[in-house]
């Protein structure tokens, strides 16, 4: 049996997996995508008018005011809709999934890989998914 690694090290090596990751065509295109969103004149005064009218909903629900609640939220979908359709909106929103995607598999392989080790290690049964029987079970 191996000696294992500390904490530390484990937190070291996920430092250096995370910069390669942020070092990824996907990456890349998404940071891309976020400064062109941010130039985009029309794409911030969407985002602005959809903040104050949030902030407007919120206040309209805190009194109760039902009818006005209702506009307020149609004009909020109104604008997301518009944003929506914006192109560089749609690249942006996608370039986020597959970084999304990205960090996911990392995390599936790395839990996957642990779980497989662990019932591997206690002599269990790979195909059940079942590490060895405890001696505690009856």
């Amino acid at each position: 049996m191996s000696e294992g690694y500390t904490k530390k090290e484990i937190m070291e090596e996920s430092r250096k997996l995370a910069e390669k990751i942020a070092e990824t065509e996907e990456v890349d295109f998404f940071k891309r995508a976020e400064a062109q969103i941010n130039e985009h004149l029309r794409v911030q005064e969407i985002i602005g008018q959809i903040k104050l009218l949030q902030k407007e909903a919120v206040n309209l629900k805190h009194y109760e005011k039902t009818e006005a609640l209702k506009e307020t939220d149609a004009k909020i979908d109104a604008l997301q809709d518009e944003l929506d359709d914006i192109p560089l909106v749609q690249e942006f929103k996608q370039s986020q999934g597959e970084v999304n995607d990205l960090l996911q598999m990392v995390s599936n392989t790395i839990s996957n890989t642990v779980t497989q080790k662990i019932i591997e290690s206690t002599g269990g049964d790979l195909l059940k998914g079942t590490t060895q029987k405890s001696p505690f079970d009856r």
